[in-house]
């Protein structure tokens, strides 16, 4: 593990450090995937001490690290420290713990965003008006999958981004976006539907209560003139609002 990023230090002693696993305070808390701190780190008894030099450097004490995971792998540690020897506090470690959960989030959608736009260059590279039906079934499940991640993420930013790729799986329908009546929500409603989703999984997904999704489907037909759930998702496909 490399030591990259960094926020109130004084010097240059702990940037590129590398911190192999099982060693010092960080390679344990990779090892382990648990929390671990220490009062004093130079003089710390539990830890092996190959990096007390850039730590001494820094002039840090008391040390806090917990690990940033994804899956079931620690993808990177979260550090705080202080210049005092002090009781590093469990409230301490939470807040640490909660920052870190949010990274690993965000490191998982931002992982399957990729997954997902590798396959969505692969279809694009065979042609998506002339794909295979299992070719755009996954490209459905692809638009559905994106459009769940985005209704999970709290990063507007993000949020934003998913939304624009999940966009571009119907771009090949010229002008589709602009003739579009439907609400963000509404299409998050078809989208689940499309790829077979009932009431209860499409709001499981999107975090909301079936009774919302059913008003989201219901507006949904409205607009586009439909009286059944089938009819709404041809018909919204042959408009170009859905994959």
């Amino acid at each position: 593990m490399r030591l990259t990023d960094f926020a109130g230090t004084a010097t240059l002693a702990l940037n590129g450090l590398i911190v192999c696993a099982g060693n010092g305070l960080g390679g344990r808390v990779v090892t382990s995937a648990r929390p671990g701190r220490v009062e004093d780190y130079a003089a710390d008894p539990r830890i092996s001490h190959e990096y007390d030099a850039p730590v001494r450097a820094e002039g840090l004490r008391a040390i806090a690290a917990v690990p940033v995971a994804m899956g079931g792998s620690v993808l990177a540690v979260l550090y705080a420290g202080t210049r005092e020897p002090i009781a590093v506090g469990g409230r301490a470690v939470e807040a640490m713990g909660r920052v870190a959960v949010r990274l690993g989030t965000e490191a998982t959608v931002r992982r399957e965003v990729a997954r997902r736009m590798a396959e969505l260059e692969t279809s694009a590279a065979r042609g998506l008006p002339g794909a295979s039906a299992r070719e755009w079934e996954d490209v459905r499940l692809a638009h559905a999958d994106l459009r769940t991640l985005a209704a999970e993420v709290s990063d507007p930013e993000l949020k934003a981004r998913l939304q624009q790729i999940s966009g571009r799986l119907v771009a090949h329908r010229p002008g589709a976006a602009d003739r579009n009546p439907l609400s963000p929500r509404e299409l998050d409603v078809l989208a689940m539907v499309a790829v077979g989703c009932g009431n209860a999984e499409a709001a499981r997904r999107l975090g909301l209560l079936p009774e919302t999704v059913k008003s989201y489907l219901r507006n949904a037909m409205r607009k586009l003139g439909t009286h059944g759930r089938m009819e709404t998702i041809v018909t919204a496909r042959r408009l170009g609002f859905l994959p």
